[in-house]
């Protein structure tokens, strides 16, 4: 039978920052290090964000942290939120932690060694002999591309899977960088986990299919810089551009690799990096603003987390979906410059 997705569950942290506030904390904390910072600071207000959830206050970004300690803080809340979002993901879909056959989780912002996949098969008390499966660096395309290592452990082995996403970009902040890519971060990034389980099943959002891609050259447009105060964001200006470039190749992608048109994809449950590349999916598409609505009202009410995001759009899918046998596409953009795409349709 198709994989399909039987729950999605989420989690949060508990320190909620409005954008204003977020706001004023970049003006005092650049205030001196970039010219024509006022201008800058309305990057602040043409996000459409109007809230994001960290895991420390905000005074505690405010002072210089080594990278030992912001990599501790991210183990200790990556693993926490993953817990909660599992945990839900699997009550809501009626399975108990022995049924789970194997675990994919997906992070990029900070490392354990071992992963913390381990620590989830510990604290969920799923079976000892659970399949493990941690995918590093892949960034705000984690999601997409989660969802489709887990379909294919599910094709392969006929048993459930436990997808789990977990980010705390804000543990990557670097005191020190006082750039406009920082500031830009500062105004786009949230923390947060997303979970799914996936399992083969008759009826429900089916996972038909998936794509990858990755632009030639690319490696500058996304990612991350280590230094010495850990991981320093860095992302083009074009990133726009490039979505405008990549998304109807991998709309035609996507939809070749299961036998139908472009156009036969017609529901987008995208990774909302922001409004600019919102912006830039609309026109790649087609489509009306309408149309990418959830995905706004994530972006507005939680920021990028980078791979969670996706699947907390996803979470609103399930919860609105009608019976419809219509195509969708899952769309998530990444470091590489990477595309990662998952063909759905649901099954009434």
């Amino acid at each position: 039978m198709t994989p399909r997705v039987l729950s999605v569950g989420t989690a949060s942290p508990a320190y909620e920052v409005p954008q204003a506030e977020s706001k004023a904390f970049a003006k005092q904390f650049f205030a001196g290090s970039l010219r024509a910072l006022d201008r800058m600071l309305g990057a602040f207000d043409n996000t459409c964000i109007e809230r994001r959830q960290l895991v420390r206050p905000l005074s505690w970004y405010a002072e210089p942290h080594p990278f030992h300690e912001k990599n501790a803080v991210y183990c200790e809340a990556a693993i926490e939120l993953s817990v909660r979002a599992a945990q839900q993901a699997l009550a809501r879909a009626k399975l108990s932690p022995s049924d789970v056959d194997a675990v994919v989780f997906v992070s990029t912002t900070g490392i354990r060694t071992p992963s913390i996949d381990g620590a989830l098969i510990e604290r969920l008390q799923l079976r000892r002999d659970t399949v493990r499966l941690p995918v590093w660096g892949l960034g705000c395309a984690g999601g997409a591309a989660g969802l489709a290592r887990a379909a294919e452990l599910v094709r392969a082995r006929g048993k459930p899977v436990l997808l789990v996403t977990a980010e705390v970009c804000s543990a990557t902040f670097v005191h020190g960088d006082r750039t406009k890519a920082n500031l830009i971060a500062t105004a786009l990034f949230g923390d947060g986990a997303a979970a799914a389980v996936l399992a083969p099943a008759e009826r429900g959002l089916g996972v038909v299919g998936s794509v990858s891609h990755l632009l030639e050259d690319s490696e500058d447009v996304m990612g991350w810089t280590v230094v010495e105060e850990g991981l320093r964001v860095r992302f083009a200006r074009s990133i726009p551009a490039i979505v405008r470039d990549v998304v109807p190749q991998m709309r035609t992608r996507a939809a070749a690799a299961v036998g139908l048109p472009p156009e036969a994809l017609t529901r987008f449950i995208l990774h909302p990096g922001g409004a600019k590349v919102l912006d830039a999916y609309q026109e790649a598409l087609g489509v009306e603003a309408g149309a990418l609505g959830t995905a706004y009202d994530v972006l507005r009410e939680h920021g990028n987390m980078s791979s969670p995001t996706v699947l907390f759009v996803l979470e609103r899918f399930l919860a609105e979906q009608t019976d419809s046998d219509e195509h969708g596409l899952v769309l998530g953009l990444g470091p590489g410059f990477s595309a990662e795409g998952v063909v759905v349709r649901w099954t009434p």
